[in-house]
């Protein structure tokens, strides 16, 4: 990883622990009405989100409105091989912290990444044109490899949430970086 990489990633760490729990509340509040009022997740019914974990934009609103709206969810399980995989969850599914301290669900059936309609991502920094720096593993980067080459995007669409402390100029992707459809902050 490059030197300007790290310092990016660092900005958009700093930006979002800085916030205050209320303004980080409300600011998750209003990403995820904006993230749930779009066109890509009403007509999704196949639904991927990351389970919130510290200061991260806290996705249990966009999970407990796909559950009334009839939707499946699907969280990501990842493997100490940098393998990730999604796992429907309930609101009666039993979650367990992994070794980084993500929770995650000890049953439920396994989705592939290709038959998802949408995908909430995570985001530590991002920029104008959809490049998301994440924190560095390359879970979502090996996981959705497919959708590298493609020249038309239909599915799944990567959703990035993230506060709009955490935009930064530019990102420089690296070849195997798969670039966000579209990512939701707070504010205009």
């Amino acid at each position: 990883m490059t030197y300007v990489m790290r310092e990016l990633r660092k900005k958009g760490l700093l930006g979002r622990r800085e916030m205050t729990a209320e303004n980080r509340a409300l600011a998750s509040q209003d990403i995820c009405n904006k993230l749930t009022s779009s066109r890509e997740f009403l007509s999704a019914s196949l639904i991927a989100c990351y389970l919130p974990m510290r200061d991260e934009v806290d996705t249990r609103m966009i999970i407990a409105r796909a559950w009334r709206a009839n939707k499946r969810i699907f969280v990501p399980v990842t493997r100490n091989n940098g393998e990730m995989f999604f796992r429907e969850i309930r609101p009666d599914t039993t979650l367990q912290r992994n070794k980084m301290t993500i929770w995650e669900p000890q049953s439920g059936e396994i989705i592939s990444p290709r038959d998802l309609h949408l995908v909430v991502t995570p985001t530590v920094a991002f920029d104008k044109n959809n490049h998301r720096i994440g924190m560095g593993g390359g879970y979502y980067d090996r996981c959705f490899s497919f959708l590298r080459h493609r020249k038309y995007w239909i599915k799944p669409k990567l959703m990035g949430v993230a506060f709009k402390c955490q935009k930064v100029e530019e990102i420089t992707p690296n070849t195997w970086d798969i670039r966000l459809y579209r990512i939701f902050s707070e504010g205009n």
